[in-house]
């Protein structure tokens, strides 16, 4: 019907009549929170381009982790930086490594913490790409062996989810059966599914010591321009035997969020990277945006296209507001 027949301000009046017809509800559940984990003991090092982050030890991990899950977050994913790189990025495997120690100390610490980790070359090799390089490219099926080799490592400590980033093909059915055959057959593959050769992860190469140190990562993540090649991926990493599937970054991709919720049934991620936070703070800082309401809002776009759980650099943060 037509004004004046039609006024849909009706709805609009209060918070409470809102909050009762608000479609998308954004809740601490929904949250994924990312942290940086290195060696050594009482470790907290700020991380300049990503306010309010820091790369931290093992116990100062767990720490973290308790104050997050006080607030209402039930998940991290764990990003190691080793001690030491090399073109194998041998450091991956070590079960004393940062990302395995912080695993059990976070089991330690807050039991019903869901803990993924990240199972990726790119942190460990000194050459900052995400696999066996040779001749200046990086091979597909010789990497393979070394991401199962990674995920095994977390899994033996204690990982709930593995998460391979690494964009190979492949390699989610080639974990599974790795994982498998050692037994763990209960811990679950969130595949970076749909990962885009973006420009907003510069932070996160900061935080992570992990740019290429030649050339880019075009030839493995996925042209930005592309559409359909994403929903091939998405359905790809589930019939290779993945439990969730993942696009990222998030917001500048909200369409291809949409469209990969449309295709599977899985559960789906979205990854709110290290530029999308950034930039926030950044605004927020020259008085152009409210941080809290840019934050909340962004979290609730991302929900709001389609995705079941959001990784995200906010998530305490975001537990704060909602409360």
């Amino acid at each position: 019907m037509a004004f004046p027949e039609s006024r849909p301000r009706r709805l609009r009046k209060t918070e409470a009549l809102r909050a009762l017809v608000r479609e998308t509800i954004l809740t601490p559940a929904d949250f994924i929170w990312p942290l940086f984990v290195v060696p050594g003991t009482h470790v907290e090092q700020p991380i300049k381009s990503m306010p309010g982050q820091s790369r931290w030890s093992a116990d100062r991990a767990a720490d973290e982790a308790r104050r997050a899950w006080d607030l209402g977050v039930k998940a991290v994913i764990l990003f190691g930086i080793p001690e030491a790189k090399d073109a194998t990025g041998s450091h991956a495997f070590k079960k004393d490594g940062p990302v395995p120690e912080t695993i059990r100390a976070i089991a330690k610490a807050v039991p019903g913490m869901v803990i993924m980790t990240d199972v990726c070359m790119c942190e460990y090799t000194d050459h900052g790409h995400c696999g066996v390089v040779e001749k200046g490219e990086v091979l597909n099926d010789p990497t393979l062996e070394l991401l199962a080799k990674e995920a095994l490592t977390h899994a033996r400590a204690g990982a709930h989810v593995v998460a391979p980033s690494d964009m190979m093909d492949g390699r989610v059915g080639f974990i599974r059966e790795q994982l498998d055959e050692e037994g763990f057959e209960d811990v679950a593959i969130m595949a970076y599914s749909a990962k885009y050769a973006s420009a907003f992860y510069g932070p996160f190469r900061d935080a992570a010591d992990s740019a290429p140190a030649f050339g880019d990562r075009r030839s493995y993540q996925m042209d930005p321009a592309n559409f359909n090649e994403a929903l091939r991926e998405a359905l790809l990493d589930e019939e290779e035997g993945a439990d969730i599937v993942m696009v990222k970054p998030a917001g500048p991709y909200l369409d291809i969020v949409r469209a990969v919720r449309e295709q599977t049934d899985l559960p789906l991620a979205a990854y709110q990277v290290s530029g999308e936070y950034a930039m926030i703070h950044a605004a927020a800082e020259r008085g152009w945006l409210d941080l809290d309401r840019a934050t909340l809002e962004s979290l609730v776009g991302i929900k709001r296209a389609g995705a079941d759980m959001i990784l995200t650099y906010f998530a305490p943060r975001a537990c704060e507001l909602l409360k």
